[in-house]
């Protein structure tokens, strides 16, 4: 194993070595910091609002003078669901059902905080709101009922209603623990719950139920009410394609301007990523055939050296470990060293993160190194394929 190991070092290329090092350190920099940001970015949009899924948008249609005098329908009716389910863009499409029955809500914390309130709820299939499955489940017999509520409500109390009375102020915490009495009047029945606040939302104004609660109410507190649809969502691939402002355009729709550029915005930062993510593979792999072609030059100017070790009785496995060895020691090395760069990098725009968004959970570091040592594994088994491989094609030459 010296006799290798001897050889190795007599014919290493430095210049060669240190290129490879530094060109695989800035790609695999770069694929790390894409994955990570990527990560730290999802946890901004999360910390944002994480009750519906990406690239959705709200459309309803436009409430006009006419409609209010003369209180005309104004909810979408069979033919606009299908010719929006027909759209190009549009990949899915839900329903807000609005409850037809009247509904009162409050609280009291230890005889300090009163809080009641006239509401309304609304709801939408459960698969375009990302709540923990658990906590979104109607459990009738306990009269128990899950809702999600609009963060603005919160924030009206905390500083309209409470500042005004001298109330203490309340985090979502505390709501989210607390028991919200909700009472459904029916004629002159009244049907009480208890609520528990699932998640609050700065994308939703309305506050929203399971779907298979407001289907059960509307027929039991409400059978001869026919409401209409008065709002859909819609998950689009692609939130800044023109098509989707044209469509509205041209059908009188409208839709919150802000959530649909968060849409574009998050669909546009995918795309950057990606972009990102695919230069820094191209700059790894770049660096990958540096690696392989110094080593298959090493292995070359060795050639007559091996072939005689090989004579007299090293086995082609034997000969390339050496070599093996110093390619894993390499990437050992380009990995510490980009997850370290990462660490330096990543703290400097988490700081700033933190600044706009107080509130944001910062994801762990572990999945830029955890990628990072699978990107290793891949590498270093193609590596030792290839050098065993070209030892091996040199015994069959000789022989």
């Amino acid at each position: 194993m010296s006799l290798i190991w001897k050889l190795l070092k007599k014919h290493i290329s430095v210049p060669q070595f240190v290129g490879f090092f530094i060109a695989n350190i800035i790609g695999m920099t770069i694929i790390l910091l894409a994955v990570q940001f990527y990560y730290d970015i999802k946890a901004v949009y999360k910390s944002e609002d994480s009750l519906m899924k990406d690239n959705y948008i709200i459309i309803n249609k436009k409430v006009g003078t006419i409609n209010s005098i003369t209180g005309s329908d104004n909810s979408f009716n069979e033919s606009d669901i299908d010719e929006l389910k027909s759209q190009p863009f549009v990949k899915k499409l839900g329903i807000f059902t609005p409850s037809a029955f009247k509904v009162t809500a409050g609280f009291d914390i230890d005889n300090s905080i009163n809080f009641s309130t006239d509401m309304f709820f609304e709801s939408v299939p459960n698969e375009f709101v990302d709540v923990d499955k658990d906590k979104w489940i109607f459990n009738n017999d306990a009269r128990e009922l899950p809702i999600v509520i609009p963060k603005s409500y919160l924030d009206l109390y905390n500083f309209g209603f409470a500042q005004s009375q001298n109330l203490p102020k309340l985090s979502e915490g505390v709501l989210e623990a607390i028991k919200i009495d909700i009472t459904i009047k029916s004629g002159l029945d009244k049907i009480s719950y208890k609520g528990n606040i699932a998640g609050f939302s700065n994308r939703l104004n309305t506050i929203l139920v399971p779907e298979d609660f407001m289907q059960f109410a509307n027929k039991e507190f409400a059978p001869e009410r026919n409401v209409g649809i008065s709002r859909v969502v819609l998950v689009v691939e692609n939130p800044a394609d023109d098509r989707i402002t044209s469509f509205l355009q041209d059908n009188n729709y409208e839709t919150d301007e802000e959530k649909l550029d968060a849409s574009k915005t998050n669909y546009l930062l995918r795309i950057i990523v990606s972009v990102v993510l695919i230069v820094g593979v191209i700059i790894s792999l770049l660096a990958f055939y540096i690696l392989m072609l110094s080593i298959y030059l090493l292995v070359e100017k060795n050639n007559s050296k091996l072939e005689n070790l090989l004579l007299i009785g090293y086995s082609s496995g034997k000969i390339a470990l050496p070599y093996q060895i110093l390619t894993i020691l390499l990437n050992v090395m380009v990995v510490i060293i980009a997850f370290l760069l990462i660490i330096i990098i990543r703290r400097q725009y988490l700081n700033l993160f933190e600044n706009f968004f107080p509130q944001m959970v910062t994801p762990s570091s572990y999945i830029a190194l955890f990628i990072g040592f699978i990107i290793l594994i891949f590498m270093s088994i193609i590596n030792f394929m290839a050098i065993r491989g070209k030892i091996r094609s040199i015994g069959c030459k000789k022989s």
